[in-house]
């Protein structure tokens, strides 16, 4: 049975969307198949609406699984000439199409933005009824005091009644961030007595983007930057002396100034080129002027974008100020604010309690991924990223940040740092930086270094030196406690990030290897690869430990562990070193853990395929549905786990280190900002099953 949700607002500017995103990140964590329909768009092209656009992009959902309806005016005008059968008619029959191929299916309605808010409210009540849909109602509590949101939660509850519509929750959002706790304690209980969740208003969310601003006034670009998610935090007209005005230049600031005003152009440039001073968001060069000859080849260079419009000054300023912030595909930095407020402020297992959810039967990767955000939030940890001089390390970190998933360290030089975030438009507010060159910790990190390598004759003077170099810093603030895990080598080599932690963080008990797996995610499920980043030429121990700590880590993210130990052989058909080594390791798996499945040695074909597994080795549990592969040297796992990523289309996490007392783990010089991400999250989640550390001031 398919299960519908229609989240409708039931006051103006109730910011819905950030409703229905969250919702859909949480069922999409827990049904296989999620839908999403919008009856009514609000702007002037159903096929380009914002809000699907990002659904389709953020799960990877094809059109016919997300798509809307009609644009508002012509619902509203439907409805003037009496012919509103039509509007629910047409509306019934797409859902229908929907929900063939869905367990549950999201249904957004209008957002109570045109000239009539109370035809569109009965518009949305009628919908939900024609589409028998419980409504998830959106109370906007933006300029309203706390018994005037419990006011409006009592009159929208009684509204939906008045229609006939089955209540499925009510959600306040948009409240001033002060008053969450009186106006929880206003809210009255409603027929239910379930709660009502509060959501604060969200300067990330709230305020325009840059590239809001150049899309609403239709900017041309004329130089500098091309990166537009930057958030504007004030609109500044230069129309003072260039002194007035820089004292008043905030970072963030869009500056709007005519086009001859070649003096507040190159001192915009100077102040965001100076780490004491800020770093404007944008530039928008009005009156249809173009900069000097002299100075236009300056803004070409320029770490913001720069605009030209043919508008007059204060009508570019007038403009500007009137643009609405969205959030829509490409915007990940709002996403991820908002999926931070709605993992902050709902209680989603309460929300899900009130919903029949089909269980989930496959893991896609999107759903890892997102499960694996989840858990690393359940339970926060504080993780130092140690290459805070390269961007993508701070644009993951921002994102984390606003997702609220851990705490963060990041090192480097305070001043470079700042810089980079000032020139990239990225926010690092509420994110600690520590300079290991400055930090009153170095001094005690040098002396605990030099006392664990005493016996390899390192001195104190020494000691300091290494610690100015962030892998060895940040190794350190997780041995001593003052962070629960690390992540290293954007800009660096493997060797550079696991070197400190093998020389005092050292393995597991029990644990003699250190080396590494690959999540390898494919369209239905998730397989693990090691070692294919460590160790060269594994001997059998070695291979036996690899096996083992791969099993457990396949255990620890949600993979049923069945070991498959690779070899051109499968079972006894075959002799040779290579396959004796395997075979050996086999063995000393099977004494070691005796209640794992482990098969070998086995091809590849043999491990994965039933078939040939049933033709091959027809008693073995594991042949035909292995979920862990040990390769038997390095060579074979690197060279597999990137002939399969690049040829299958499979998605490759990792490499993650296992072994290690700590978590510590390393990313690709190649590494995206959503790799760094994911290896945050994974080393997170790896900190978790230890005690809680206490921890020290950075």
């Amino acid at each position: 049975m398919v299960t519908g949700i229609y989240v409708s607002a039931v006051t103006p500017e109730s910011g819905k969307s950030l409703v229905s995103l969250g919702l859909a990140d949480t069922l999409h964590r827990h049904a296989d198949r999620v839908g999403f329909f919008r009856p009514i768009v609000e702007g002037p092209d159903a096929g380009h609406d914002p809000m699907i656009l990002l659904i389709r992009e953020m799960y990877g959902l094809n059109p016919s699984l997300c798509l809307g309806g009609i644009t508002l005016p012509v619902a509203l005008g439907l409805l003037g000439a009496g012919r509103g059968d039509e509007i629910f008619g047409d509306a019934v029959v797409a859902y229908g199409q929907i929900a063939k191929q869905c367990d549950v299916v999201i249904v957004e309605g209008s957002g109570l933005r045109g000239h009539d808010a109370a035809a569109e409210f009965d518009l949305n009540a009628r919908l939900a009824n024609n589409l028998g849909l419980p409504v998830l109602a959106v109370v906007g509590a933006k300029g309203l005091s706390s018994e005037e949101t419990a006011d409006a939660v009592d009159v929208a509850r009684k509204e939906l009644a008045s229609m006939h519509c089955s209540l499925l929750s009510v959600m306040v959002n948009r409240a001033d961030a002060s008053t969450v706790g009186d106006i929880h304690a206003a809210l009255r209980p409603g027929v239910s007595r379930r709660p009502v969740y509060v959501i604060p208003e969200l300067a990330e969310i709230s305020r325009p983007t840059v590239g809001d601003i150049s899309a609403a006034l239709r900017l041309s670009h004329a130089g500098g930057s091309t990166e537009l998610d930057r958030d504007v935090g004030r609109v500044t007209v230069a129309a003072m002396t260039v002194g007035n005005f820089l004292s008043g230049l905030g970072t963030g600031d869009l500056v709007i100034v005519p086009g001859d005003r070649a003096d507040v152009m190159v001192a915009c440039l100077a102040s965001a080129l100076s780490p004491q001073f800020p770093t404007p968001s944008a530039m928008i060069l009005t009156e249809g002027l173009d900069a000097d000859a002299h100075v236009r080849p300056l803004l070409n260079h320029a770490p913001f974008p720069v605009f030209t419009s043919e508008e007059g000054t204060y009508t570019a300023a007038h403009l500007t100020a009137g643009v609405r912030s969205e959030i829509h595909a490409g915007q990940h930095r709002k996403v991820a604010a908002a999926l931070g407020a709605w993992a902050r402020c709902v209680d989603e297992r309460e929300v899900l309690e009130r919903l029949s959810l089909p269980r989930p039967t496959t893991v896609t990767p999107l759903r890892f991924l997102h499960e694996l955000i989840e858990r690393a939030r359940v339970q926060k940890r504080r993780i130092v990223l140690t290459e805070g001089e390269d961007a993508r390390v701070l644009r993951a970190a921002e994102l984390l940040h606003r997702r609220d998933v851990c705490e963060l360290i990041i090192l480097g030089n305070k001043a470079a740092v700042d810089g980079l975030a000032a020139a990239q438009g990225i926010d690092l507010d509420g994110l600690v930086v520590v300079d290991p060159a400055t930090s009153n910790l170095r001094e005690r990190y040098a002396a605990e270094y030099q006392r664990l390598r005493a016996h390899k004759g390192m001195v104190l003077a020494r000691a300091r030196e290494i610690m100015l170099e962030g892998a060895y810093f940040g190794t350190m603030m997780v041995q001593l406690g003052e962070a629960d895990g690390m992540v290293s080598g954007a800009s660096h080599t493997t060797a550079n990030t696991i070197r400190p932690a093998l020389e005092f963080v050292k393995t597991r008990d029990g644990v003699r290897t250190v080396s590494s797996v690959f999540f390898m995610l494919f369209p239905d499920r998730v397989l693990v690869y090691g070692d294919c980043a460590v160790i060269p030429e594994p001997t059998e121990w070695q291979l036996a430990d690899i096996a083992i700590a791969s099993a457990d880590t396949a255990a620890q993210f949600g993979v049923e562990p069945r070991v498959a130990m690779l070899s051109y052989s499968t079972g006894g058909s075959g002799t040779g070193g290579a396959v004796d080594k395997v075979r050996r390791a086999t063995a000393l798996v099977k004494t070691a853990r005796p209640e794992l499945p482990v098969e070998g040695p086995i091809q590849y074909d043999a491990a994965v395929d039933a078939a040939i597994a049933n033709f091959k080795l027809p008693a073995s549990t594991v042949a035909g549905q292995a979920t862990v592969f040990i390769f038997p040297d390095l060579n074979t796992g690197n060279n597999t786990y990137k002939a399969v990523e690049q040829s299958s289309g499979a998605v490759a996490v990792g490499p993650i280190l296992q072994g290690l007392r700590k978590p510590i783990n390393d990313l690709s010089r190649g590494s995206t900002v959503e790799d760094i991400i994911n290896t945050v999250a994974i080393t997170a989640v790896q900190s978790q099953v230890a005690a809680p550390l206490a921890r020290g001031q950075a």
